[in-house]
């Protein structure tokens, strides 16, 4: 059954167009609010946001939508996405929400929630508030509406809770970090953790105004953080994007180290003491063969997923790790936080770099990549996949690659896009492939 609301990460959309506006927002705080009103407690909501214009309509909208069935709400204000996920746990709160459109530009906005363990929501939980919200909700009486309040030390609780990912005795003295925040959620969370550690620390990306999230700054726009990094000669640079939940890196020599490498980097350590769970970690179809390959010389699995982070959890418990990630920068730590966290992330690859005495341009390579293509093709409608030529093309491309790399089709779950992805150890034939696959896509969306 489609979906009306919910996509692959919460609801999603331009703010206050289609579907994305106040009076969407309080409707899915009544229904959420009453899905999860469970037992004769006083129920409760904790409520995040980034730093988005569109961040005090939602947040207010939402407000009125969980008082109005009863529900109280404590408002954190901007926080990253993880931060949320943990303070419902912790202050027993029966669910959290985020207020975040990720990496996307400040038009857009959404709503993230979590259950009272912290986790994302289950398809089923998301099909009940569905339901109910176009439906008629059961308001409070009178006396029974709820309150909403704000805390001052929810920045601290965070700060206090990602320092504690490091080993007591690991500190980051002596450590030039440049941090960009992407205008975003971490933007006083994250540079504060890692001074506090004992780095020397200098901010990009720290002066959100409600327009600027995400705008040349951060994991999806990284030529400002580069040119610090080498500027100011700092050891490495740290990137999150709009919520924080993803990280990219930047050596000390202005160049990008994607989540693959950061993924490695963090197995290694872990299977070096002994912490790593599953006997590997898990990825999704989209990062590179040469991590499967690197991670297979040292006995290790590379368990693949569909794309998006909620795959990536949902195949760690089921299977019992407790490392998994994207390559575009989600890695998600079991044994620390129940999501992606890009900051706890960030100082777990700190503290190996501190721990090596080496470069972050040596310590950070841990393999070589295989090259690697990825092009998009628009559509507007039907579907191009079902195409025999679109088919004929695959098999014809994973035919040429000849068992040395692979082929990735996929829909985007945001757009009305096909993504095309090959690999494989002949830069040349891989661009054939994909250029071929392409084609034949748009040959069958005319």
């Amino acid at each position: 059954m489609g979906r009306k609301y919910f996509g692959t990460d919460g609801i999603r959309g331009t703010a206050n167009a289609g579907l994305l506006t106040a009076a969407t927002a309080m409707k899915v705080g009544q229904a959420a609010g009453r899905h999860f009103m469970r037992g004769d407690h006083r129920h409760r909501v904790v409520i995040g946001k980034d730093t988005r214009l569109s961040g005090y309509m939602m947040e207010t909208a939402l407000v009125a939508g969980f008082t109005s069935v009863g529900m109280d709400v404590i408002m954190t204000g901007p926080l990253p996405t993880p931060a949320i996920a943990m303070l419902t746990r912790e202050m027993r709160a029966d669910l959290g929400v985020m207020i975040s459109a990720s990496h996307n530009p400040y038009q857009d906005n959404g709503i993230k929630l979590f259950g009272p363990d912290g986790f994302k929501l289950s398809d089923r939980d998301e099909e009940a508030i569905e339901a109910a919200m176009d439906g008629d909700i059961p308001l409070a009486q009178h006396g029974e509406i709820g309150r909403a309040r704000r805390i001052e030390d929810a920045r601290g609780r965070y700060i206090h809770a990602i320092k504690q990912s490091l080993p007591e005795n690991c500190r980051l003295d002596g450590l030039k970090v440049v941090v960009d925040c992407a205008h975003g959620a971490a933007y006083q969370v994250a540079p504060t953790a890692i001074w506090e550690l004992g780095a020397q620390v200098t901010s990009i990306g720290v002066s959100p105004d409600g327009t600027n999230i995400n705008d040349e700054v951060g994991s999806t726009s990284l030529d400002a953080l580069k040119a610090k990094v080498v500027e100011d000669g700092a050891d490495i640079g740290i990137a999150l994007d709009g919520d924080a939940d993803r990280l990219i890196v930047v050596d000390e020599k202005g160049c990008e180290v994607d989540g693959d490498q950061i993924m490695a980097l963090i197995a290694t350590d872990m299977a070096a003491s002994g912490q790593l769970k599953g006997g590997g970690l898990v990825a999704t179809i989209m990062s590179n063969l040469g991590l499967e390959r690197y991670l297979q010389g040292q006995g290790l699995s590379l368990v693949r997923t569909q794309v998006g982070d909620r795959h990536v959890l949902e195949r760690m418990r089921a299977d019992g790790f407790n490392l998994g990630g994207e390559q575009s920068g989600h890695m998600i730590l079991f044994d620390h936080a129940t999501t992606g966290d890009g900051s706890i992330a960030a100082l777990q690859v700190l503290g190996a770099l501190v721990r090596s005495g080496k470069r972050a341009s040596e310590l950070l390579h841990i393999f070589d990549t295989v090259p690697q293509l990825l092009k998009n093709v628009t559509y507007s409608g039907g579907n191009p996949l079902d195409d025999q030529r679109v088919k004929d093309a695959i098999a014809q491309g994973e035919a040429a690659l000849d068992g040395k790399g692979r082929v990735v089709i996929r829909k985007s779950g945001t757009e009305p896009k096909i993504r095309v992805m090959a690999e494989g150890d002949d830069a040349g034939a891989v661009e054939r492939v994909v250029d071929d696959i392409c084609d034949a896509v748009r040959a069958a969306a005319a």
